[in-house]
């Protein structure tokens, strides 16, 4: 089985057309895996490294474009396990990312740099979840 990497072509013009120019977070799900796979002619390719030291290199190699377009991690978490969902998924990393506007993030995922340092993600990432997400103030209750 594959596991969800990058946006498939429908889901990235879905969040395209959605508009650009209000603050969004986006929700990441990731499971790692047990070795990174970097392709061939990468300069990690063949080194053992994990799945996590790879995520790793992804976070702190992009921190600076991150940050550059406005980005900033807003929450972060360790999942222990699923409550409600089918009981063998898994998470090993979960965080909200907040952009000033979805501008931002494809200003991320488009620049020439991050798009070379991404294969570190894609090279650690067995399976992931990215939801954008329009904040909005919190109710009394649930689901207010």
């Amino acid at each position: 089985m594959t596991g969800s990497i990058d946006p498939s072509r429908e889901q990235f013009d879905a969040f395209k057309a959605l508009p650009r120019d209000q603050p969004i977070h986006m929700l990441n799900l990731v499971r790692l895996k047990a070795l990174a796979d970097y392709p061939e002619g990468h300069p990690d390719h063949g080194k053992g490294l994990s799945g996590l030291e790879a995520y790793r290199a992804y976070g702190r190699t992009t921190a600076h474009i991150f940050a550059r377009v406005g980005g900033r991690q807003v929450w972060v978490g360790r999942p222990d396990v699923v409550v409600t969902g089918p009981a063998d998924e898994r998470w090993d990393l979960a965080f909200i990312a907040e952009y000033p506007g979805a501008g931002a993030f494809l200003a991320m995922v488009t620049d020439p740099e991050y798009r070379e340092l991404v294969k570190h993600r894609q090279a650690g990432v067995e399976d992931s979840r990215l939801i954008r997400m329009a904040p909005v103030e919190p109710g009394e209750g649930f689901g207010e």
